[in-house]
């Protein structure tokens, strides 16, 4: 099998099937290589992409999405992917070293090509022992429980205890169908910690492209109004977090532990076996809210080849350099930061 021709080819409509087809079966493979993150990326943030796929007699057998970011602020790179923090190769199994060497000497032809800055793959593992890494970002993992009182009980004593509260005080969860209450919640708890909201349009296009596999669950005190809300994703038997927001009232009330409480037993219910916790940034407040619950932080291998700079790119919140821009930031008026957010953030990824 590995001896016959190997082509790589760009990912068009006709591909989407079986692209997607590949991707939910391939081990290596995220919610993030499916072919979806293609429209939401050009459309909404009008960055250009390159889904490359390697074939072998018909059958794909490794994915790699792309897409080209140019900002005069934050540089000009090739990214696998954007707005993901996910990404790079996946291979199946069988696919040989050759599948991902074709498809990575292909992205480099194209990163030197269109004249960026330095290419970026999201990797969950190390691919390149020798190449630059940006050590600053942890996943946080963990299995689901079969039985939903074990999952209670695995949580550890005091953040347990902030869940029983949150049930205590009479709090209820929705999912809700579209993402107006999510939005408010998330453009106040950004603004508040000093940086950009990505665009409302972004979201809808998010539940628009994914449908199902895209939830946003509200949660609301006893007169009903909203506290805390998430948009989450589910990908085979895994459901993960991605976006979310709080009232400032929440933490009285215990209002986002209680959230991500009932995130885990409605995924319980569903069957899911993994609750991806998402991507923070070691040492912050999201790391260790999560380290409370009982994940432990696995290293994501964010690899990088550079080409018009001396370092991998330091484009967060934690870089000193913008601790200015923070503090100018939380003073904005909301209506004006979600005007101008959008113009900001598309160039963050």
């Amino acid at each position: 099998m590995d001896r016959l021709p190997l082509l790589v080819k760009r990912l068009d409509e006709a591909d989407r099937v079986r692209w997607d087809a590949f991707v939910q079966a391939c081990p290596e493979a995220t919610f993030f290589h499916l072919s979806a993150w293609q429209d939401i990326i050009r459309k909404v943030f009008r960055h250009r992409t390159y889904f490359l796929f390697a074939e072998r007699a018909g059958e794909i057998v490794a994915v790699l999405p792309l897409a080209e970011v140019r900002s005069r602020l934050f540089g000009h790179a090739l990214t696998s992917l954007p707005f993901c923090v996910y990404g790079g190769i996946a291979a199946a199994q069988d696919a040989g070293a050759a599948a991902v060497a074709r498809l990575e000497a292909e992205a480099e032809a194209l990163a030197r090509g269109l004249g960026v800055q330095h290419l970026e793959y999201r990797n969950l593992a190390p691919r390149h022992a020798d190449w630059p890494r940006q050590t600053l970002y942890v996943t946080f993992r963990k299995a689901i429980l079969p039985e939903l009182e074990d999952n209670l009980r695995a949580i550890p004593r005091k953040q347990r205890a902030m869940v029983r509260k949150g049930i205590r005080n009479g709090l209820v969860s929705e999912i809700d169908a579209g993402v107006e209450r999510f939005f408010a919640l998330y453009a106040d708890n950004v603004l508040r910690h000093g940086t950009p909201a990505l665009p409302k349009r972004f979201f809808a296009e998010l539940k628009a492209a994914f449908g199902p596999a895209c939830e946003v669950l509200t949660v609301c005190d006893a007169a009903g109004t909203p506290l805390s809300s998430v948009l989450s994703f589910y990908f085979r038997d895994e459901v993960l977090p991605y976006y979310a927001g709080d009232d400032f009232a929440a933490r009285d009330l215990a209002a986002n532990d209680f959230k991500y409480w009932e995130l885990m037993r409605r995924a319980c219910a569903r069957g899911c076996k993994v609750f991806d916790y998402g991507r923070s940034k070691v040492g912050t407040g999201p790391y260790e809210l999560k380290r409370n619950w009982g994940f432990e932080p696995r290293p994501l291998a964010y690899e990088y080849r550079l080409y018009k700079r001396d370092a991998v790119p330091e484009n967060n919140p934690m870089n000193p350099k913008y601790r200015a821009f923070i503090a100018l930031w939380r003073r904005l008026p909301r209506r004006v930061a979600n005007a101008l957010g959008p113009h900001i953030v598309r160039n963050l990824g």
